[in-house]
């Protein structure tokens, strides 16, 4: 062989190489807390991974690992992803933060965007929504539908998005029925339908009837069922299998157009650490039907509501609002700002209890 030949054939090899590798997919992985079949938040962040597959087709590839505890295996299931060749992971439960930053610092060169928390980097990105629109529809439609005036809510961990989630509920049942008790129960658990079962059956045995949860199994629907006359509100996916009855509505959490856009971005390379916290206006947060079994002035005002939280005329944290020990927060006219919803730690007045620490 000449050394033309050698040459040539070298120039071919590095052409064919350099062919294959732009040919080669982006690879994105999500890390779940649950399983894809909770039927509520694993369930939503799986769909739109679905939705990333289904608009890039075989430019995008996509992996992910279920069930992953959060802590140190979380670590290891990261960086294992990463080391497979990931170029864009999503980490989606609170309990990641840490090991996203951890794993980020050994893989400068994968994107990282962590759901729901508050730590970034050069290349860990923020995200979330603003549930507590959600939630104060709910919590609207819920001081109305009481007839013992006792709404359960199971909350998973005392974290601030929970917290703000209880409060916004609370502030807007509280509007419209100044009469409403909330019943707390903290299952200390984003998914175990055994716990979140328990919960609800303990506070319906305490007189509620109606429950809110924010913990992402279908167990406290089918409690409510179960129990008869119970209300109940679809959790981070619509869970319209319990309607029209006990299930009267939902918070739906609608991740596919930030997956696409930031998955778009890893492949144009004009990806950036960011954070984003959107609501009701930008279509992260949706409501779910409202069904018939909700009367039909309430489910007026609770759209209308829902209209006004959209479009910025209304926060649901306006004053007049006081802390739970009766110290003022916000004066009338005044609203939250995000450094305080973003690190909330107190109950505003008229709940009961202590927040666990």
């Amino acid at each position: 062989m000449t050394m033309k030949s050698i040459l040539a054939g070298a120039t071919l090899a590095a052409s064919l190489s350099t062919t294959a590798f732009a040919d080669d997919p982006t690879k994105v992985g999500f890390i779940y807390v649950g399983p894809v079949g909770d039927g509520g938040w694993t369930y939503e962040h799986n769909e739109g991974r679905l939705a990333v597959e289904e608009h890039f087709g075989d430019a995008v590839e996509t992996v992910y690992v279920e069930n992953v505890p959060e802590g140190a295996d979380a670590e290891r299931v990261m960086q294992q992803m990463a080391l497979g060749g990931a170029d864009l992971i999503f980490t989606t439960s609170f309990g990641y933060m840490d090991p996203t930053i951890n794993v980020a610092e050994k893989f400068p060169d994968v994107m990282f965007e962590h759901a729901t928390g508050y730590k970034q980097a050069d290349n860990v990105s923020v995200y979330s929504a603003r549930f507590y629109e959600g939630r104060a529809v709910q919590g609207h439609i819920a001081g109305q539908m009481t007839e013992s005036n006792v709404i359960g809510y199971i909350g998973s961990f005392p974290i601030p998005e929970v917290i703000r989630g209880i409060n916004a509920a609370y502030i807007h049942a509280k509007e419209v029925n100044p009469d409403v008790e909330f019943k707390i129960v903290w299952a200390y658990t984003w998914f175990d339908p055994a716990k979140e079962a328990e919960a609800a059956n303990v506070l319906i045995e305490q007189g509620a009837d109606v429950i809110l949860q924010h913990t992402d199994s279908t167990a406290p629907q089918a409690a409510a069922q179960a129990a008869g006359n119970v209300v109940t509100f679809g959790q981070a996916s619509d869970m319209a299998e319990f309607g029209p009855f006990p299930r009267v509505s939902s918070i739906i959490d609608n991740w596919a157009p930030y997956y696409i856009a930031r998955t778009q971005a890893v492949i144009d390379g004009t990806w950036e650490s960011t954070n984003t916290w959107d609501g009701i206006g930008a279509g992260m947060v949706g409501i779910g039907e409202i069904t018939e079994a909700v009367p039909a002035d309430v489910k007026a005002s609770a759209e209308a509501l829902r209209d006004s939280l959209a479009s910025g005329e209304y926060h649901a944290f306006s004053g007049p609002l006081n802390k739970q020990d009766g110290s003022a927060w916000l004066a009338d006219g005044e609203t939250a700002d995000d450094g305080t919803l973003a690190g909330m730690s107190f109950y505003v007045e008229g709940l009961t209890g202590d927040i666990p620490q």
